[in-house]
């Protein structure tokens, strides 16, 4: 009787393990599966027709109709892990089901049992809900559908499943980036101590360079108090205002000069105002080219002495009031621009042996020119703000005066000097034997100076007048 159960039960699991042997071996060419041999890239265990490493039988006939006899052998990402060893290990996990979320099971028309293992936009933003296709200006991963080139697909030690810090991962292929960066003595705060991702999408943008705003809002988000000064300038600098923004004039990464300026200062400046097609702006390259004397914030680079970068309330953008118009008698507070380094009190005395050596004996000829409240002089009628062949500024091919440029023939000595311009006759002057103004047809012949140095005997007043 022993013998006999025996017997059967050997037969009974001998049938059955026939049975399932039959099963893998006929699973991807019968009929009813026949499509899983038409696969691009099989799954191995279906290659091999090792259906049992996956699944399940449950019952020992198949098929049944109506119901399921075979079952996983395991469930979610443990399936897989029975031979791929992906174990959670890291800090973050991607969470999807490997096969139904991303995986096909049995083969895939690309590689790694995906339908397309070129392009993974499509499955990824099944989950993602990011809006790729959207955007104006694409991430060269983001555009092609590299997703995996920044993203471990399965599990990472950083957010987001990146492949590494973001800094060390950008710069992995922006290889050129990375080589003048270590070497630039100037870095942008925000690229040394924060991600690239602070100011850039890495996915995409509407905005140039897939910034995550606007430029110059993305800059003024941190630089706020830039942001407060040019909100309602009078005077503001166009290129701030510009589709690059801040970028026109500063490296927002890395930069050689003081102020992330990718040129020396005056270099940057110069390369912009050396033409003549910037409507009422003079050509700044052309002025000062050769020029035997140079303003002193000139000679040094330094054109932001005088002028805001960013812009200002003032004209031509300086770092204080100067009068627009040319003739604007002095009072406190309408030549701040240029008294900002000068003098302080140039102008502010009729005599004086203190404050200016432009005088006749103590008579302040700054004040004459400058502070008469019928037509107060600007200082540009006689001086050039950015440089000229003649001493102390003066305009040696002239000012000009609309369609005309006046002569100043100004020349100087140890004491004082002369000068015959176009909008009066000619005067001297000395500091230590003042020359008496009196009018030439008034005197004596035999009081007539030896030279021609001229006089008038109305005083200043008809100086003053002409």
């Amino acid at each position: 009787m022993r013998i006999k159960l025996l017997s059967l039960f050997f037969f009974m699991w001998t049938a059955l393990f026939a049975t399932s042997q039959s099963h893998a071996e006929s699973c991807s060419n019968a009929g009813c599966h026949k499509a899983i041999a038409d696969i691009k890239n099989i799954h191995e265990p279906v290659k091999k027709e090792e259906c049992q490493a996956c699944h399940q039988q449950r019952s020992t006939t198949h098929p049944v109709s109506g119901e399921k006899n075979f079952q996983l052998t395991a469930k979610g990402a443990a399936l897989c892990n029975q031979c791929h060893d992906r174990k959670e290990k890291k800090k973050v996990v991607h969470p999807p089901d490997c096969l139904f979320a991303c995986h096909k099971p049995h083969g895939a028309a690309g590689r790694f049992l995906l339908d397309n293992d070129k392009d993974l936009t499509g499955l990824c933003v099944g989950c993602h809900k990011i809006t790729l296709p959207k955007q104006k200006y694409m991430h060269g991963p983001a555009a092609v559908g590299s997703c995996a080139v920044c993203h471990d697909p399965h599990q990472s030690s950083e957010k987001a499943l990146l492949k590494g810090p973001v800094r060390s991962l950008c710069l992995k292929c922006h290889q050129d980036f990375a080589k003048s960066l270590n070497a630039a003595p100037i870095i942008h705060l925000p690229v040394k101590e924060d991600s690239c991702t602070s100011c850039h999408d890495p996915h995409g943008s509407q905005e140039v360079m897939f910034l995550k705003e606007k430029m110059p809002d993305l800059c003024l988000d941190c630089h706020e108090n830039i942001a407060e000064k040019i909100q309602d300038l009078k005077v503001p600098h166009k290129p701030v205002k510009e589709t690059r923004g801040c970028g026109n004039c500063h490296s927002p990464h890395y930069a050689t000069a003081k102020g992330l300026f990718a040129v020396e200062e005056k270099e940057l400046c110069l390369s912009c105002h050396n033409t003549d097609k910037l409507g009422s702006l003079r050509n700044i390259k052309k002025d000062i080219e050769g020029k035997k004397y140079l303003h002193g914030p000139i000679s040094k680079g330094d054109c932001k002495a005088c002028h805001d970068p960013h812009g200002s309330n003032s004209f031509r953008m300086l770092k204080g009031n100067y009068p627009a118009d040319l003739y604007v008698p002095y009072k406190d507070g309408v030549y701040e621009a240029c008294l900002n380094c000068h003098e302080k009190k140039l102008l502010r005395y009729a005599d004086t042996t203190l404050y200016t050596k432009f005088r006749n004996g103590n008579r302040n000829l700054h004040y004459v020119h400058v502070a008469i409240k019928r037509k107060g002089r600007t200082c540009r009628v006689c001086h050039e703000a950015h440089a000229s062949n003649g001493e102390k500024l003066i305009s040696k091919e002239g000012s000009q005066f609309g369609d005309w440029k006046i002569p100043l023939n100004f020349q100087i000595n140890s004491n004082g000097g002369r000068c015959a311009p176009g909008c009066h006759r000619a005067f001297s002057y000395d500091r230590e034997k003042p020359v008496s103004y009196v009018l030439e047809e008034n005197k004596p012949a035999a009081d007539k100076p030896a030279d021609d140095r001229p006089s008038t005997s109305d005083s200043v007043s008809k100086t003053e007048a002409n």
